[in-house]
């Protein structure tokens, strides 16, 4: 069970801050109340209390000089203030001294946990964020993205120049070639590397949801907006905002976008006063932007002000070279994960890897190493293994019966004689097993489906395995 949060009361009213104390205790957490706020501020140690609840109105030190006192010690632990005399100008003081939330008497015990979790919640994910930051030191190193291609260099030469001027980058390639990893890279070898990164997929909520998502809203601007809500453009103020397949978005956040990117300042919906906040935006998506201009889809303007710098990553087919040490790459990261120790692909499924398309790019070979380290029983990845997650290229070839081959091809290549041994392991492995696909399918570790796809694949007849 995870350890109770720490939480410090102050309130020169003993009975108010006695029921506080029992209400927070019977919802699990570890509560001491103070009357004197001189004696709460004396006792307060930086990462000794995960919250502060303080009265506003004390005798002798206020709870906006507590709250001065207690955030000079420790900057990161959150504080709610209570008031019975809730005015506009006391609530933008107590917030701009670093008060987290507002909370005015009389209020139901309700709200106070309600509040109370929040505000630990908002706690935890700043120090997941930290953590991360301190696991992530060195994994997006340059020289920690796999590949030694010429195209690939290049990107990175170019991504090692604009990481560290802070200017819009639109990323363009293909769905699965890296491009969050690219994004990754800049903002991790960038002056933002120690602020936050926020990435989302505009093209993975609804039109309705990704407004608010983005900008935030002002309590009351809608059905169900019971209160102000952080946008992650707001979220992410001081590093970095990445917006994934960006061609996505609809023409009211083109529009508010746009706007941030000229004035560094938006509204959040529903309200009327602008929000300014400090990000660097980078972008990218795998559809043709300029083609969504010229059909009216996508604003020109905002497409100029995006494509400040442009970083375009070739697809995996070119890049075969790469594809050996990527390969090898993902093998590694399952032996660790799985305390397995396979040495890799042998001849036969290696050469198979590196003819082949990948139409998904580098997240399809990732996913197809994943499924064969599952499958394979031998020190090496096979060929009858790899062949059960990526079709192995056919080209016109034999004439032979039954072979789905068309034509008489070359001997010498590559790709027909791989598609020649695949035919024959089938044929041979049907004839043992007298066509019974289950057993066949038992014995070579692939499922029954793969088993049915080759013999349709291949045109395969009864009596070419009888």
């Amino acid at each position: 069970m995870s350890e109770a949060k720490r939480i410090m009361l102050i309130d020169n009213e003993e009975g108010l801050c006695r029921m506080m104390e029992a209400v927070l205790a019977d919802s699990g957490y570890a509560v001491r109340g103070y009357t004197r706020s001189f004696e709460a501020v004396e006792e307060f140690r930086a990462g000794e209390w995960d919250l502060v609840v303080t009265d506003i109105k004390m005798p002798g030190m206020d709870g906006l000089e507590v709250l001065q006192k207690v955030k000079g010690k420790d900057p990161t632990v959150p504080v709610i203030m209570i008031t019975a005399y809730a005015t506009v100008e006391m609530s933008i003081q107590a917030l701009r001294r670093g008060a987290y939330d507002m909370l005015t008497k009389p209020f139901e015990p309700e709200e106070l946990l309600y509040r109370v979790k929040n505000a630990l919640k908002h706690t935890q994910l700043l120090e997941e964020n930290r953590e991360l930051r301190e696991k992530l030191v060195g994994k997006f190193r340059f020289d920690n993205i796999i590949g030694a291609s010429t195209g690939l260099k290049s990107v990175l030469e170019r991504v090692e120049k604009i990481a560290v001027r802070d200017t819009s980058v639109l990323i363009t390639g293909e769905s699965g070639t890296g491009k969050e990893l690219i994004a990754e890279a800049i903002h991790y070898n960038s002056p933002r590397k120690d602020r936050k990164y926020v990435a989302i997929n505009c093209g993975a909520l609804p039109e309705s949801l990704l407004e608010s998502e983005l900008f935030g809203y002002k309590k009351g601007a809608f059905t169900g907006a019971r209160e102000n809500r952080q946008g992650l453009l707001e979220a992410a103020d001081g590093g970095t905002l990445f917006l994934d397949e960006v061609g996505n978005l609809p023409m009211n956040v083109q529009k508010t976008l746009l706007r941030f990117l000229q004035e560094q300042e938006f509204l959040r919906i529903g309200d009327t006063t602008p929000t300014k906040v400090d990000v660097r935006i980078i972008s990218a998506t795998n559809a043709d932007l300029k083609e969504a201009v010229k059909s009216g889809a996508f604003r020109e303007d905002l497409y100029y002000r995006l494509n400040v710098v442009n970083i375009h990553l070739p697809p995996l087919r070119e890049r075969r070279d790469d594809i050996p040490l990527l390969a090898a790459h993902f093998i590694t990261l399952q032996n660790r994960k799985f305390d397995t120790a396979l040495k890799g692909l042998d001849h036969d499924a290696l050469e198979a890897a590196t003819a082949f398309a990948w139409p998904g790019n580098i997240r399809q070979l990732k996913n197809v190493i994943e499924a064969c380290t599952a499958m394979e029983s031998e020190e090496y990845i096979t060929l009858p293994v790899l062949s059960q997650f990526i079709e192995i290229p056919v080209p016109a070839g034999s004439g032979e019966a039954g072979s789905g081959f068309e034509g008489e091809g070359e001997e010498g290549d590559y790709a027909v004689a791989l598609s020649r041994f695949e035919l024959e392991y089938l044929k041979g492995l049907l004839r043992k097993n007298r066509g019974n696909v289950e057993a066949a399918a038992r014995e070579a570790g692939m499922n029954m489906a793969t088993i049915y796809r080759k013999i349709k694949k291949y045109q395969l007849r009864r009596e070419d395995f009888a």
